[in-house]
């Protein structure tokens, strides 16, 4: 009987197990469609608006369809390297860096803004850069638009090494490159979504990222003006602190996988 027992008991304690390693299967299996199923329900409810924010005068720029109203800086084509691929505005890697793709380059939204408060998401891949500009001037005797522009940075900061160069992370997702660290610095893992605002009103800038105030400054002060006179700019553009009051929003091809989408506009 000790022995029938015993190799009853065996019986039990493997049949328990397997239940265990059985639930914890079903378990993965759910949380794997779960977050499967939230992902296809973000992709679904992605660039649209809401019907408050129609009313509230919002304005999408990015219909996840088509390249509309975007097109190459100084080019009237949208280049060829940029992707309109499962409802986001996709650059692939070029391995180039900041020359771009052959057939890339920035891209830029054919219309200008003033005062505005813009809404967009953006994810990088390992190692990747990338940017978002404002106020960008657009002319045959500039070749890139940062030239003009300021930028909200796009960055992988754990990979890449401009996390590691400028001053006090000013380099690093969303700050204002070269110039503006963002703190909190609370950008998410690479190929998680960032959400991010821009917010322009009359020469006050701010930057949000992921629900939080991570940088904000004021165009044209005196503050503005040493500033940049201390950052790598007046060597690259001497007037680059003369930001224009009304510009275009653009998007930055630096050789790396980039992804945008619910690109959102409201002016103020």
């Amino acid at each position: 009987m000790k022995k029938i027992f015993w190799t009853f008991s065996i019986f039990g304690l493997l049949a328990v197990g397997c239940g265990d390693a059985n639930k914890k299967e079903d378990n993965k299996k759910s949380e794997t469609t779960q977050a499967s199923s939230e992902e296809v329900a973000s992709t679904s409810n992605s660039n649209t608006l809401t019907e408050e924010e129609k009313k509230d005068g919002w304005k999408l720029l990015f219909n996840g369809e088509d390249s509309g109203n975007w097109r190459g800086y100084n080019i009237e084509e949208f280049p060829s390297d940029w992707k309109i691929q499962d409802g986001t505005i996709h650059m692939s890697a070029s391995g180039r860096g900041e020359a771009g793709s052959e057939n890339g380059g920035d891209i830029l939204y054919d219309e200008t803004f003033e005062n505005f408060h813009l809404k967009l998401e953006w994810k990088i891949s390992e190692g990747g850069n990338s940017g978002i500009f404002y106020l960008g001037q657009e002319s045959d005797e500039l070749d890139y638009i940062w030239k003009t522009a300021p930028e909200m940075q796009v960055l992988d900061n754990e990979k890449h090494p401009d996390a590691m160069l400028g001053t006090d992370g000013n380099r690093k997702a969303g700050s204002l490159y070269d110039l503006y660290p963002a703190d909190p610095q609370n950008a998410r893992e690479v190929g998680e979504w960032n959400e991010v605002e821009i917010i322009v009103y009359d020469g006050t800038v701010v930057h949000k990222q992921n629900g939080e105030t991570v940088v904000e400054y004021h165009l044209w002060t005196p503050q503005w003006k040493e500033d940049v006179a201390n950052s790598k700019f007046p060597s690259l553009n001497e007037n680059w602190a003369d930001v224009a009051k009304e510009g275009y929003i653009g998007l930055q091809d630096h050789g790396d996988d980039v992804w945008f989408r619910n690109i959102k506009i409201k002016e103020m």
